[in-house]
């Protein structure tokens, strides 16, 4: 049968009605996310569901993390925000708002926990590597602190949970109790792979043994050592790399002596190779460059048994202009940022007046820190400028001892005393200076170059540190207070 054009063009309707309408946002795919990697079934296998409990571990686990990359962090408002969303039914069919409550959700905590987080952790984190096939020849680690709000008087249930305590905060805020974040992610891709919470006053160079012994129990192939900054750089992080047979590279602290001994070879060296070269970051900015050589040094390493003993260790000293420009730049701001606190320091030291030259002299000794410092506070000099002073006998006017008008031929009545010069010099700043830093490995150079030693050391900065600022951002867990430091961690 022939159908006429008329026919032909015509289109079938239907009616449809839109019953609800919900801001979704971006909730879709991060759920997508989690369904590749089969977040919910992996806990599950964990955590068996009870037939009692309408809402899993696992479903749990997506429905808070929908909540905190949503932006709200606080148990009670899960169900709401997400139901206002119109994820609850993508989550699980037939799940009610009702099934998200606080209690439940922090159950779900308590159970995580329970179950051993770095167990859940790596569980997950493996699958990661299997769905995206991602390489890990080198993993990176670091510690930040996460502040709490809250007084947290109460002792962790667990000994494995972490205490809230004050320290050292790395945000600046030493009011505030705070648990210790170790952090463990790829080279490639900075995937998290094992995850740490311990207590609030907590050293770093003792966690960072714990976290390399805990990187090396998730048996990854093809992983051929750990980067860190220099908080790992200790006799028994030498020791257990050495006897794990685990490549290390970490950065030398200052404080060191093998560091500063090293850089004064470098300064010493007429030309060290090229180890990397990179463009400018600006148009009219200079090619930034790194130089350096491996030089072989004695250094101690302590072994489990606590054995100390002195070992034959690689150290890659490297300048680089990037640094050494930085390093120039801030020393002329802190140079003039002192030189105005030295003008008013001046001031009232060459006012002073002494009757004699012996408390002048004990007057220099206290401006010149060799006295003993206030409170248990060691004394600390100037440190872009040299002051000098020095004692100059000097008279000054003084009141008259007796009432009356003063006869026309009386001279002005005097005294004798002592006075202090100040000198102020600004100490230079040699270029030649700048610029050094010294990495450690335990990696021989027939293994990993020179070069490929920088370029690992310097993924710190593109791995795991974008980790921390992505967790204490839009993932903070800090406006929350929870109940539990067990939670805390979960």
């Amino acid at each position: 049968m022939m159908l006429s054009s008329k026919s032909s063009d015509r289109r079938c309707t239907m009616a449809m009605t839109v019953q609800q309408i919900h801001p979704v946002a971006h909730l879709p795919l991060v759920l997508g996310v989690l369904r590749r990697l089969e977040v919910a079934t992996l806990i599950d296998g964990l955590i068996p569901p009870h037939p009692a409990h309408g809402l899993s571990c696992g479903r749990g686990v997506e429905a808070l993390v929908l909540a905190i990359l949503d932006g709200h962090h606080a148990l009670y408002k899960v169900g709401k925000r997400l139901e206002e969303r119109g994820m609850v039914t993508l989550l699980q069919p037939g799940l009610t708002r009702a099934a998200l409550h606080d209690y439940r959700l922090g159950h779900i905590l308590d159970a995580l926990f329970a179950a051993n987080l770095n167990q859940v952790f790596s569980v997950v984190a493996l699958k990661a590597f299997e769905v995206y096939a991602i390489p890990t020849p080198w993993l990176h680690q670091d510690t930040t602190t996460i502040r709490l709000y809250g007084a947290y008087a109460d002792e962790p249930q667990s000994p494995e949970a972490p205490h809230p305590a004050y320290g050292h905060s790395k945000e600046g805020r030493d009011d505030l109790k705070q648990v210790l974040l170790s952090l463990g992610v790829s080279g490639d891709g900075g995937l998290p792979l094992r995850v740490g919470l311990r207590d609030g006053n907590r050293s770093d160079s003792v966690e960072t043994p714990l976290a390399i012994e805990e990187c090396l129990a998730l048996g990854l192939d093809g992983v051929r050592g750990i980067v860190a900054d220099s908080k790992a750089y200790s006799r028994r992080t030498l020791g257990l790399c050495l006897e794990q047979g685990v490549g290390l590279g970490t950065l030398v602290p200052r404080t060191c002596a093998v560091r500063q001994a090293l850089e004064a070879w470098g300064r010493q060296q007429p030309a060290l190779p090229l180890l990397v070269e990179k463009p400018g970051r600006t148009q009219h900015e200079e090619p930034r460059r790194w130089h350096g050589q491996s030089v072989l040094r004695q250094v101690e390493v302590e072994y489990r048994d606590g054995r100390i003993a002195h070992e034959l260790r690689r150290f890659v000293v490297v300048h680089s202009s990037q640094l050494a420009q930085q390093q120039t730049q801030a020393y002329t701001a802190a140079q003039a940022k002192e030189a105005a606190a030295v003008v008013e320091h001046r001031k009232p030291v060459q006012a002073r007046w002494f009757a004699c030259e012996a408390e002048a002299e004990a007057a220099i000794a206290e401006y010149e820190h060799r006295g003993q410092g206030r409170r248990g506070r060691r004394p600390q000099s100037w440190r872009y400028h040299a002051v000098h002073y020095r004692v100059v006998a000097d008279t000054r006017r003084t009141r008259r001892a007796r009432r009356g008008r003063p006869a026309k031929t009386d001279p002005p009545p005097t005294e004798s005393g002592y006075r202090l010069a100040v000198a102020v010099e600004a100490l230079s700043n040699s270029a030649e200076d700048n610029g050094w830093t010294v990495l450690a490995t335990t990696v021989s150079a027939e293994t990993c170059a020179d070069a490929d030693s920088l370029q690992v050391y310097q993924e710190q900065n593109t791995t795991v540190e974008p980790g921390f600022r992505w967790i204490k951002n839009p993932a903070a867990i800090a406006p929350v207070w929870l109940e539990k430091p067990e939670r805390i961690a979960a």
